[in-house]
């Protein structure tokens, strides 16, 4: 009898518990961005319609309220800068173009079509050798 216990209770230390149930992957967390990326979204879209619509002076307000948000974004400078350029303000499309630049790093796209902006402002105010030059820059850069 003793023997039975002993190899019952050694029996049983051997044994393995049952594998627990695979528990389910938790959803992955959805990233919601910054309410300022939101805001930005809106103020982009507002000033695409106004400028599509003629109303370029709110146009340019809503970019500039939105460059207050964002003041490192080279996409809003840039479409600042189409908007002067569409008003006729060609030496602030201009230099606004040039502040996207600074901001674009190594988004060339960007960067060449600010320079193509600036060729257009250049050409504007008669200045063809600068013109030249800016396409010559927006050239290299696409390459």
């Amino acid at each position: 009898m003793r023997l039975l216990l002993v190899l019952t209770i050694l029996l049983a230390s051997c044994a393995t518990p049952p594998a627990p149930e695979p528990q389910p992957e938790p959803p992955p967390p959805t990233v919601v961005p910054p309410k300022e990326n939101i805001a930005i979204a809106g103020l982009m879209e507002t000033a695409r319609t106004e400028a599509a619509a003629g109303n370029l002076a709110s146009a340019a307000a809503s970019l500039e309220r939105a460059l207050r948000i964002e003041p490192r974004n080279p996409r809003l400078w840039h479409e600042l800068a189409r908007v002067r350029l569409k008003q006729g303000q060609f030496a602030q499309a201009e230099n606004v173009a040039a502040r996207s630049n600074s901001w674009a790093g190594d988004d060339k796209a960007l960067r060449a079509e600010n320079w193509r902006l600036i060729a257009e402002s250049r050409r504007a105010r008669g200045d063809d050798e600068g013109a030249r030059a800016a396409e010559e820059a927006a050239g290299r850069i696409a390459q």
